[in-house]
């Protein structure tokens, strides 16, 4: 899926489908690439390698915040330990941090938002 950055893929939420060949299946479409996935809208993700998690590239996480209970990361076919000040700056905003490898965290992110909770899911896509 390509075009405008700034726009979602998807204005909703949605199951993931499928993962894996470096990209994910959602509601009939296929991306290439790590997703963002929120509440309101699934975005395309630039992010490839769990060291470039920061506030910045949860931007578009904080700004949504008030939606969000649990942030859900997968880290690809890693472990990551997110640094204190993420931690400290997701908890400033009342979301709770889970870090898991990608496959898990798809299956966790379906199961919660099949239970219609405040769920988003930080997907770094795996070969």
């Amino acid at each position: 899926m390509a075009g405008d950055p700034n726009a979602p893929h998807f204005p909703r939420s949605a199951p993931i489908d499928a993962y894996g060949k470096g990209g994910f299946a959602f509601a009939g479409m296929s991306h290439r690439g790590s997703l963002l996935c929120l509440p309101d809208a699934i975005w395309a993700w630039d992010v490839t390698d769990p060291v470039k998690i920061d506030r910045y590239s949860l931007d578009r996480v904080f700004a949504a915040a008030n939606s969000i209970d649990t942030l859900l990361i997968g880290t690809g076919t890693g472990l990551w330990l997110p640094p204190p000040q993420l931690r400290q700056a997701l908890k400033a905003v009342r979301v709770v941090l889970d870090t898991m490898q990608t496959g898990p965290a798809v299956r966790t992110y379906n199961i919660m938002i099949g239970e219609r909770r405040r769920v988003a899911a930080a997907l770094i896509a795996v070969p």
